[in-house]
């Protein structure tokens, strides 16, 4: 199973930016693997990442903002997800991963 993260290089936002920044800093720090999919770079992330975020996920106006993980194909979240499963040490649960022993869910 691959965790996808999909990230804009050059978003204007620094909010995303950051996001984007904790996300892949904390799956490299704990050694989990992931592809980064930039849909700045690549207008096929782009349309990919947007018609597979589920419906009563996106937002009420506008397309979803990365980052937005998924495992394989099947949507885990966005930032506001993730950040919650870190808070109550369930990341691997979230991404649908089994822990590691001796590693907290």
């Amino acid at each position: 199973m691959v965790i996808r993260v999909y990230i804009a290089s050059s978003s204007g936002s620094t909010a995303i930016k950051k996001k984007q920044q904790d996300v892949l800093g904390f799956l490299e720090a704990n050694k989990i693997g992931f592809e980064e999919k930039d849909i700045a770079a690549n207008e096929e992330n782009r349309k990919w990442m947007r018609e597979n975020v589920p419906e009563n996920s996106r937002p009420a106006t506008g397309y979803p903002l990365p980052p937005q993980i998924f495992n394989e194909s099947q949507y885990r979240g966005d930032y506001d997800a993730f950040f919650e499963a870190r808070e109550n040490n369930a990341v691997y649960a979230f991404l649908g991963l089994t822990a590691p022993p001796g590693s907290k869910v």
